[in-house]
């Protein structure tokens, strides 16, 4: 028997509503609110760019000096549409953290700048040319220098200073996941002989949890080992679910302690080819307990293939024949990984966290637009 007409013309519309809500859903979805955070290639150094789910913006660190690390940071403003920094987090007083300031300075408006204090190295004659140059730039803006427990006002984020100037955070975050659970490996923590290591200002480093409703994520600077046990033993800053490997993955941070501790879902190693990357800061990572993926800004030549992430996860790849000298000194054009520094990457390409408040977040390697979303842990 025929349907009647105005059977049909019901079933009709309701097919057409659904088919219309279906790009309305897609796009409901696609303008949530995010945290974004690009991980920006200087060959080693840190420039890492938060944008806020309201716009605002936070740098912390330039890079190094030089045309490739400016050239690099400001196409990155330009893919996330940003023409002013609202908050510059300088987290210590090394070039490759400090050396792009005065270009970027020239170039978009920075608003409020945040550090440590002053270095500990000012008696180096470059550092202490740093300083002016920095007193003066400073003075055009708003410069505070933060300690444990203060925030940086970052609109619609929460961004709680736990290091700075070789002070650490004392109480435990409250409401923070994990806070005070059992971290076995404070058991097996040995501090490490930081005699051999010179630049000291690496201790005073500047470093935060950043909170988006569900979504945590950490930021150390280049602060060494003998300093995370404090933080971790007990356990006063709770699980992340990005954790940035502390001085671009060295092995002179990044305890077990530590990255254990934190148990991050992700990590994003901002490692160089040769700077970073150690061997074993993979093995430390390999091991956390709820780790499900790395990412990289370089393929490590200290790793080699044994521990490096698959290549899909890593945002800069050498040559096949620079690898392959890497791996087998003995081929022809050997041992690149152990001589000359190879030319940079270009173009060079960076890591990409957005991140929801119900601690859904995706990463995105600009290199070869492969994407992961990880939905919130139970």
């Amino acid at each position: 028997m025929p349907f009647p007409e105005v059977a049909v013309r019901t079933t009709l519309a309701i097919f057409v509503a659904l088919v219309a809500a279906v790009p309305n859903l897609a796009a409901a979805q696609s303008d949530s609110p995010t945290l974004d955070i690009y991980f920006i290639d200087t060959e080693g150094g840190q420039a890492t760019l938060y944008v806020s789910p309201s716009g605002e913006t936070m740098l912390v660190d330039t890079g190094n000096p030089g045309e490739r690390d400016h050239t690099r940071l400001m196409e990155v403003l330009r893919e996330a549409g940003v023409d002013r920094i609202d908050h510059l987090f300088l987290t210590h007083y090394h070039v490759d953290h400090y050396g792009g300031l005065e270009a970027l300075a020239a170039a978009v408006p920075i608003l409020n700048y945040y550090d440590h204090g002053r270095s500990s190295e000012s008696d180096r004659p470059a550092v202490a040319a740093f300083e002016q140059r920095y007193a003066e730039l400073t003075s055009r803006a708003t410069r505070t220098s933060v300690r444990p427990g203060d925030r940086v006002p970052l609109a619609g984020v929460d961004v709680l200073v736990v290091a700075s100037h070789r002070e650490l955070l004392r109480e435990p975050i409250a409401g923070a996941p994990g806070v005070g659970d059992p971290n076995p490996a404070c058991e097996s923590f040995q501090p490490i002989d930081q005699s051999a290591f010179p630049d000291i200002d690496n201790d005073h480093s500047a470093g935060f949890v950043m909170t988006y409703g569900e979504f945590r994520t950490i930021n150390l600077g280049d602060l060494m080992w003998n300093y995370e046990y404090a933080l971790m033993c007990p356990n006063l800053l709770g699980r992340v679910d990005v954790y940035l490997t502390s001085h671009h993955g060295q092995g002179i941070s990044g305890s077990a302690a530590l990255v254990h501790g934190l148990r991050p879902r992700v990590a994003i190693m901002n490692n160089g080819t040769r700077k970073g990357g150690a061997l074993s800061t993979f093995e430390i990572l390999h091991a956390s307990p709820d780790l499900e993926d790395l990412w990289q800004l370089h393929w490590s030549y200290h790793a080699m293939v044994d521990h490096n992430a698959p290549g899909v996860f890593i945002a800069n790849l050498d040559d096949p024949a620079v690898i392959a000298g890497v791996i087998s000194p003995a081929a022809e054009g050997g041992g690149q990984g152990r001589g000359g520094t190879p030319a940079a990457h270009s173009p060079a390409h960076w890591i990409k966290v957005s991140a929801q408040a119900d601690g859904t977040f995706t990463v995105t390697n600009s290199r070869n637009g492969f994407s992961k979303t990880y939905r919130p842990a139970n």
